[in-house]
């Protein structure tokens, strides 16, 4: 017997939800739950997903596209806190303090973002191990990554503080490779780390001749590691 067209959507639509690691050891009744409240909402490049200061009555999860998360200065200068891709989620702590954003979220692309009810999330939170055990990993990888960045922006070298970004964003891939996914664009970088876009193009170029590091369209290879990691800590 086929299965209807609107059954075989939301299949689709709880397959996909799997793959968001916050939500892919869920029961079958937690996850039917969860796709009852769901709501689903598509924003442009450079549109405000989140507001800093607005109410915190949602959790968020990006499902496609890109993110980046933003606070603004005293003189009105926005400063990049991290990038978020599709599986990412967001604005927890607002949901699990009651309160209001503590910074902007901004599309770097085209995206499509989910948000779950901030009662449902709690739910969650205190009745699903595997949903409690990932969010208490991700705060506390979140407050390491937090003393990091900070660590970062306390560098008086621009050099040294681009090469160590690049550190902390590259991951290793199959073959022991190590990349930077989704590279912010030389602007956002600059925003991220409080240089110029000017200074961030010119040492990208130098590590490349170097032949430290190669780049393609979004990606970044680290063909030297050890160098990579000689000039962040010198």
């Amino acid at each position: 017997m086929p299965v209807p067209k609107d059954s075989q959507n939301k299949i689709s639509f709880q397959i996909h939800l799997r793959k968001i690691p916050l939500l892919a050891n869920l029961s079958e009744d937690e996850m039917r739950q969860v796709m009852t409240d769901l709501r689903i909402r598509t924003y442009a490049k450079r549109d405000v997903v989140l507001q800093k200061g607005a109410s915190g009555d949602s959790l968020l999860f990006l499902l496609s596209g890109q993110l980046q998360v933003i606070d603004v200065t005293e003189d009105g200068r926005a400063i990049g806190l991290r990038m978020l891709a599709p599986g990412d989620f967001f604005g927890e702590i607002a949901v699990i303090n009651g309160s209001t954003r503590s910074a902007s979220v901004v599309a770097l692309s085209p995206v499509m973002v989910a948000l779950l009810p901030r009662n449902t999330a709690l739910h969650l939170f205190s009745h699903s191990p595997s949903v409690a055990n990932h969010m208490l990993r991700f705060l506390a990888e979140k407050v390491q990554r937090d003393s990091q960045f900070r660590a970062l922006l306390s560098i008086h070298n621009t050099a040294k503080r681009i090469y160590t970004f690049l550190e902390l964003l590259k991951e290793k891939k199959d073959g022991d490779v190590e990349v930077v996914e989704n590279l912010p664009t030389h602007q956002d970088i600059a925003n991220m780390i409080n240089t110029s876009r000017e200074t961030v193009t010119r040492t990208l170029l130098t590590l490349v001749q170097q032949g430290i590091i190669e780049k393609g369209t979004h990606r970044l290879i680290i063909l030297d590691p050890a160098a990579l990691q000689k000039l962040a800590q010198t």
